[in-house]
């Protein structure tokens, strides 16, 4: 049996594989732990993931009528967070609504979200690689912790600037690296061995956890990621870390 080449391959944790096989290991992965994937965010996070996803929704800002993308938006976290505060924004001002439409391969991710009621989201199953929307008709983009699953993250970055309008937002949310010196052996303890605990507890499932784990070390550190998005056509781009750089939001303008 030969070697993969290295260009032909993926990151998935700390295994490389095949690119072609990425995207089904990972919807292996999302399918197995949909019904407890909200349950377990809070778990690992402590509930910090709330105080996140209110950042970047608030960050975004959703403005009336706009049409606002919310990829790999599995069970519509923050989708539901964008339609919340456009909604309250078009009601003070007497406008229409935002648009919001939450998109993520994976059909079990969809499904489970919708279970929690569809609070006048839009749901559509598509790949952040090869999205089903149109050129530049999306006012905003966000991705929240969806973007290191994907087999080709330049890839993503590109359909994000294509489907943005001139002028429109770009923002991800993502785990990224400790920006506190010291705590990293504390912070890897913790990874690699209370989360993959936790997942067999509460989802029965140890090894789709130590996956997002290891997905979370593969990922670029905040500077390259943000090169990355700058070379993906992005202008003004800028991170903020939270949490001591457990996870970045990095943001940019379609130009």
């Amino acid at each position: 049996m030969t070697d993969t080449p290295a260009g032909e391959t993926a990151s998935f944790g700390f295994q490389d594989v095949p690119k072609a096989e990425k995207a089904s290991k990972v919807r292996a992965v999302f399918s197995s732990v949909a019904s407890k994937y909200d349950l377990m965010n809070d778990a690992m996070s402590g509930g910090l993931h709330r105080v996140w996803k209110d950042a970047a929704a608030a960050k975004l800002n959703p403005q009336p009528g706009e049409l606002i993308l919310d990829v790999a938006g599995g069970t519509g976290d923050i989708a539901r967070r964008l339609k919340k505060l456009g909604d309250n924004a078009a009601k003070r001002r007497g406008l229409e609504p935002p648009e919001i439409h939450v998109i993520d391969i994976n059909t079990e991710m969809l499904e489970a979200g919708r279970a929690r009621g569809e609070d006048g989201l839009f749901w559509h199953e598509g790949d952040a690689e090869n999205l089903p929307v149109d050129d530049h008709v999306a006012d905003a983009y966000i991705i929240s912790f969806g973007i290191r699953n994907c087999t080709d993250v330049p890839a993503v970055l590109r359909e994000a600037k294509r489907v943005l309008k001139p002028g429109g937002r770009f923002f991800c949310l993502e785990f990224s690296r400790l920006a506190i010196g010291g705590l990293e052996p504390v912070y890897d303890f913790y990874s690699f061995n209370a989360i993959p605990a936790l997942g067999k507890l509460l989802a029965n499932d140890a090894d789709s956890y130590r996956y997002l784990v290891e997905s979370i070390r593969r990922f670029p550190d905040q500077e390259t990621f943000l090169n990355m998005i700058r070379e993906a056509g992005f202008a003004r781009t800028a991170y903020r870390n939270m949490a001591g750089g457990v996870c970045a939001l990095h943001w940019g303008w379609s130009v």
